[in-house]
């Protein structure tokens, strides 16, 4: 019990990341608005973690929630009614945007993996480099409610589970292996809404 303790007092700052991404995710979910100030209060619980055991890229990838936490919170407001829920429709990927966001995501991949390998002391600068661009092109699909966004999720939740065991963050690395699992199911239930 003792060794349980020590570890919460010496982890709080994960835990309550990982916490308060657990709600992020249930609204994100239920497709509820609220998804985006608690996005971007775990984006930066995460900052601080991330900075300390050495995955800048994941560091950056917060960064940049924080800017699209912002934006999917207006978007998904924009044109809202007087109810909770966004006027914003769950829609599918098209061809033409698979394309280009896969062009995206391999720059993004390339660009990243350099500056971490040059750059930083990072240990893990290609996959770091690989969930970080991943991170970025699903949570742009997110704000615009692109089903596939959740599919996208469960490769990089999954590839930053193993990443993030290997660091010790065992914390986070439950919660990753959570998101996956949710993912699945967002997935199926945003499908479902989309067919009604």
């Amino acid at each position: 019990m003792e060794y349980l303790t020590a570890w919460i007092f010496e982890n709080w700052i994960e835990l309550s990341g990982a916490l308060i991404s657990l709600v992020y995710l249930f609204f994100s979910y239920k497709q509820i608005i609220w998804l985006w100030p608690f996005g971007l209060l775990s984006a930066i619980f995460y900052i601080w973690i991330y900075y300390f055991s050495g995955f800048y890229a994941d560091m950056s990838l917060q960064i940049y929630y924080v800017f699209v936490s912002i934006y999917g919170w207006y978007h998904w407001t924009s044109g809202k009614s007087g109810s909770q829920k966004p006027l914003l429709k769950v829609s599918q990927i098209n061809r033409r945007s698979m394309v280009v966001l896969t062009f995206v995501f391999g720059l993004l991949w390339l660009i990243i993996s350099q500056v971490l390998i040059h750059y930083t002391d990072s240990q893990v600068p290609v996959m770091d480099a690989l969930t970080t661009a991943g991170g970025i092109v699903a949570t742009w699909m997110l704000a615009r409610k692109v089903l596939e966004h959740w599919l996208l999720w469960v490769v990089i939740d999954l590839i930053s589970m193993g990443l993030y065991l290997y660091k010790e963050l065992y914390a986070t690395a439950i919660l990753f292996l959570i998101y996956s699992i949710v993912a699945i199911a967002g997935y199926q239930a945003w499908k479902k809404t989309m067919a009604e």
